[in-house]
């Protein structure tokens, strides 16, 4: 490929900015003539940073611009984290590669460093999550959730403030900043069930680009794309976002998929779990049948109240 600018657009966090950053590198790492920048472009998510997502029309309010940025042929392909790209894309783009998943389990940050079982009676524990709160209330329904949004630097100050006696972040997040050393604890997925593509980048990119299919296409962890695969279309079979209280996650083992999915009440009184298990390649009929099981085992009334 001859040494043409490639730009990757990009949310403009600290977060966002280190998994674009990750992406040019390794690009760079394979493409050893390649003239790539990263273009940062502000999204409706990161304007509005004090009303909870479920109430502003959801994650997909962090993709939007970048979209028609890359509609626009303004940017070549976009860096998402898989869990802020919404179930439906604009018919010319898609997902074209997903690397290989960081650690998918949600990670407690306490002030005292006390683990999630030994939080004090009436603990106050940030999250902006639906699926966080509502599973974290099923553990324990004594704790108090106060709404968390924000960068992962603001987030982690307030718990630091004192402002909260724990918050929850992912592990994958932290992890990529080199935060790992402030994790108090990683909840096991039996209590937190992590949402859809936690822990994974997706590269958006126009579907007719050939070229820059090719050029990005070594990135893609085919185990990772089947596991995504598999969460999203349970996730789409329920039609649900961040109104809803979904968890969705995906192991592979010896050519099987192991698909866990949750929906849950928003106080954590009501909660649907099961599990799929099936050949890899199945991925996404193993994730439509499980969604289909989860509604006729009662969660469709769940959904109904809250869409």
């Amino acid at each position: 490929m001859k040494a043409e600018k490639i730009v990757i657009g990009s949310r403009g966090s600290q977060l966002a900015l280190w998994q674009a950053n990750w992406v040019k590198s390794e690009l760079e790492r394979l493409h050893s003539n390649a003239d790539i920048d990263i273009r940062v472009i502000s999204t409706s998510g990161d304007k509005i940073q004090d009303v909870p997502l479920s109430k502003i029309g959801g994650k997909g309010l962090f993709v939007k611009e970048i979209e028609e940025a890359l509609l626009a042929n303004e940017i070549d392909l976009a860096v998402h984290s898989m869990k802020d790209v919404p179930m439906e894309l604009p018919t010319e783009l898609g997902i074209s590669v997903i690397t290989k998943r960081e650690n998918p389990l949600d990670a407690l940050i306490s002030n005292n460093g006390e683990k999630l079982a030994d939080l004090p009676q009436g603990a106050t524990i940030g999250t902006s999550s639906l699926r966080r709160s509502s599973q974290l209330l099923k553990y324990r329904d004594d704790f108090k959730i106060h709404p968390l949004r924000g960068n992962v630097d603001t987030r982690l100050r307030k718990v630091e403030e004192g402002k909260y006696d724990a918050i929850l972040l992912a592990s994958a997040g932290l992890n990529r900043l080199g935060w790992a050393n402030l994790i108090t604890e990683e909840i096991s997925h039996d209590i937190l069930l992590p949402a859809m593509g936690q822990g994974a980048l997706g590269i958006e990119t126009r579907l007719d680009d050939t070229m820059i299919y090719d050029f990005i296409s070594t990135l893609n962890h085919e185990q990772t794309h089947y596991a995504v695969s598999a969460e999203r279309a349970l996730v789409a079979r329920l039609d649900g976002g961040c109104q809803v209280p979904i968890g969705a996650y995906a192991r592979i083992e010896k050519g099987l998929i192991t698909l866990k999915g949750l929906v849950a009440s928003l106080d954590g009184e009501v909660i649907y779990k099961l599990e799929n298990v099936g050949p890899v390649d199945d991925a996404i009929n193993i994730g439509q049948e499980l969604g289909s099981k989860l509604l006729k085992m009662g969660a469709n009334e769940i959904l109904e109240k809250l869409i």
